[in-house]
């Protein structure tokens, strides 16, 4: 868009403008067009744990604050006021106080209050009447939510939590209106975010709509944003290439489908990052005979990390623990640290202790453990878990693939009704509190292997509350490398995926570190 100079503007400020991506150079109008995987179990993004939910629903909420959608990298640097438009911690870190924004509305035309605040920290706290409360683990420090005025909410906590203000900051904890019941929020959903939802239909889309009343000015600049559901990953990326589509599904290229997109439409843009998302074994420990110690360990001790990485991102995912590796990860263990650790070493030898582990259990060449291996029906699970079964047959066990639809899938794996999956986590942010609390802690929803050891919940709570950093990331190795040793949620591989957008779509950061804060989208346009 060109900015008219002379007298009006002068020339130096209109460059400087538009290098910048000032509001000068935007154009209001368009819809953006964006693919979409498969059909969200809901647009409830509290009761739902996918980034099926997350992404097409994040731009229908506000948070009190948010990870600034301009910077590629989630950090504590980058945290940025949203409903909230200040916040002060007390001496001793055990009270946080919100001062909220006036005049925001909900998509109803109900005024926003600290009570809103109140209500959805009641459900997550467990008193509300949520479906599932996947990250209800988040906030096991949080004694209570009040509104202490109209606009003023008050977190009281039981022990200090630093990092409680970058759970905050995920597009994983919008504030929820308290008019509307938790069910109307599954299908008809109320925010006060800078879209509307026009519509929600299973196996074809969803549609957004410009909120006109946004609180915030001259935002957003799209009219509307349509996910459009194609099952066929190959149909997607044909679709995008040929210029049908203005952007992909943000996570949808693996490292092979991207360099081949580089090649076929060299023009689009796009982004090759880590995503957060780990690719894990899980295993029912109660179900037998997988309640035997030493099957599960076998399980573990045949996987070829490497062979993993190699066949599915050509050599670009990392190997790692629960916590996302360097660089990208703040918290992960060291490589050398990493190679320690049984299982992550030599596969050869790790594969003869499983057969004998798988021996002493009972089984051999003459008497295979038959096991249906559960994943969810999408190319990111599918492929995964067919090189799973492969690496289970090293060990006497002969793996039968049973691929369930995303909304039955969490269903599955929320009730323990499966034996073994190969399944992919998320790590909203990248810091110990989301990871250790919600995947390990006993009683955690996400805990989907029911895996719990109370003193490791001790250091779980130790880590949260400790202000020295360096101190910190110390105790985050040593829980991180006792995790992988307890073979708690054996870890193959921390994922890397791109993105990509037509050349004319602006204002698109996808994050680095993190696939679940970044798509508000209320800074997106379309040059053209």
């Amino acid at each position: 868009m060109k900015i008219r100079t002379g007298w009006f503007i002068p020339a130096a400020l209109a460059a400087a403008l538009l290098a910048t991506g000032s509001a000068w150079a935007q154009k209001p109008g368009g819809v953006l067009k964006i693919q979409h995987m498969d059909t969200p179990p809901s647009a409830s993004i509290h009761e739902e744990a996918t980034i099926s939910t997350a992404v097409p629903f994040m731009g229908l909420y506000n948070n009190l604050v948010m990870f600034d959608q301009h910077v590629a990298k989630n950090s504590f640097e980058s945290i940025v006021p949203d409903l909230a438009t200040k916040w002060v911690w007390s001496a001793d870190g055990k009270q946080l106080v919100f001062t909220l924004r006036q005049g925001v509305k909900w998509h109803d035309d109900k005024p926003f209050t600290a009570k809103d605040v109140q209500c959805t920290f009641e459900l997550l706290l467990g008193k509300g009447k949520l479906r599932r409360n996947p990250r209800g683990a988040w906030y096991g420090n949080v004694e209570k939510v009040t509104a202490t005025g109209d606009f003023e909410a008050t977190f009281q906590l039981k022990e200090r939590q630093p990092a409680l203000l970058a759970l905050l900051a995920s597009g994983y904890t919008p504030i929820y209106p308290c008019h509307v019941p938790s069910a109307d929020m599954r299908r008809k959903p109320i925010g006060t975010g800078p879209f509307k939802l026009a519509e929600f239909k299973m196996n074809e889309g969803i549609k957004l709509v410009k909120n006109p009343d946004y609180w915030k000015p001259g935002r957003p600049y799209l009219d509307g944003i349509e996910y459009t559901i194609i099952a066929n990953r190959s149909t997607r990326m044909l679709a995008f290439a040929s210029g049908k589509f203005d952007m992909t599904f943000p996570t949808d290229l693996t490292v092979p489908l991207y360099k081949s997109m580089m090649h076929d439409a060299p023009h689009v843009k796009c982004t090759m990052r880590d995503t957060g998302v780990s690719t894990n074994l899980i295993v029912n420990r109660e179900s037998p005979p997988f309640d035997n110690p030493k099957i599960r360990r076998a399980l573990a001790l045949t996987l070829d990390r490497q062979a993993f990485i190699d066949i599915l991102s050509e050599g670009e995912s990392r190997m790692g623990g629960a916590m996302l590796p360097p660089p990208s990860g703040v918290w992960g263990m060291p490589p050398e640290m990493l190679k320690s650790i049984v299982g992550y070493d030599n596969v050869a030898a790790n594969r003869e202790k499983a057969r004998e582990l798988m021996t002493e259990a009972g089984y051999g060449p003459d008497k295979l453990l038959k096991v249906k291996v559960s994943t969810r029906n999408i190319a990111p699970f599918r492929d995964p878990a067919a090189i799973l079964i492969d690496h289970l047959r090293h060990v006497y066990v002969d793996g039968e693939l049973e691929v369930i639809d995303t909304a039955i899938y969490y269903n599955r794996v929320f009730k323990k009704d499966y034996t073994v999956a190969l399944n992919l986590t998320g790590s909203a942010v990248d810091d110990p509190d989301v990871t250790f609390f919600e995947g390990y802690a006993c009683g955690s929803l996400r805990n989907y292997n029911n895996y719990c050891d109370p003193e490791m919940t001790k250091l779980f709570e130790a880590q949260s509350r400790e202000v020295d950093q360096k101190k910190r990331l110390k105790m985050v190795w040593e829980i991180d490398r006792k995790l992988q040793e307890d073979i708690a949620r054996p870890i193959i591989a921390h994922n890397r995926a791109a993105g990509c957008w037509q050349p004319y779509v602006k204002g698109v950061v996808l994050h680095s570190n993190s696939i679940y804060n970044g798509t508000r989208f209320e800074d997106v346009w379309l040059d053209k």
